[in-house]
């Protein structure tokens, strides 16, 4: 039954998504629950901020490539379904998977990371498009939240606008714009804080930030 590989893709994605490597890193060679430090947020940023850089380092890298993996594993795997149909719902659920862990009772980390990963795996050259502005408006502002939520925004036009192999289907178009929805929908707070000019700028002191 058609049905069962669909849910099984679904499934694995979402349990390689879930793996809630800032935590586990953060726990394992500091001792700690990164979820009791800076913004409480399991993700690459916080681990940073906590003063642990090559744990905040290697959280964004394994985070990434658990997004990646996940899509390619649905691809290799599941050959009977349609490609775009398995990488399509492999990216969503590992994003979802990450953002709602069910290891951390559902309070999982903003995506970003995770993103990039399913992205650079359906389709890297609108990936790197958005790291590039990432990397701009990090660079120009050093606000992490607006340099993902900007990245995060650009990525479907770049999808969309820059040559690609093959025209997406319905299932890949809307994951391309479900995702960074999510994303951006994840930094709710941060975008208030940068509207009321108290979000966490990298490079000034904690006092100065609060």
């Amino acid at each position: 039954m058609l049905v069962v590989p669909y849910f099984v893709i679904a499934l694995i994605a979402y349990l390689l998504g879930s793996v809630p490597f800032g935590y586990v890193l953060v726990r394992v060679f500091r001792k700690e629950d990164i979820r009791a430090k800076g913004s409480g947020n399991i993700g690459a940023t916080n681990v940073v901020r906590s003063g642990a850089k090559g744990l905040g380092a290697l959280t964004f890298l394994l985070d990434a490539l658990k997004g990646a993996l996940a899509v390619l594993l649905a691809q290799w795997v599941f050959p009977a379904v349609p490609a775009q149909n398995a990488a399509a719902l492999a990216a969503l659920s590992a994003i979802l998977g990450h953002i709602f862990p069910v290891w951390l009772r559902f309070k999982g980390g903003k995506g970003v990371a995770t993103a990039l990963g399913v992205f650079l795996a359906l389709a890297w050259p609108p990936a790197m498009a958005g790291l590039g502005v990432f990397v701009l408006v990090f660079v120009l502002f050093r606000y992490v939240s607006l340099a993902s939520i900007l990245a995060a925004a650009a990525f479907p036009l770049f999808a969309f606008l820059l040559p690609h192999r093959e025209t997406y289907n319905l299932w890949l178009t809307a994951v391309i714009l479900i995702v960074p929805v999510l994303v951006i929908a994840k930094h709710s707070q941060n975008i208030r804080r940068l509207l009321h000019g108290t979000e966490y700028r990298f490079g000034k002191s904690k006092e100065a930030a609060a």
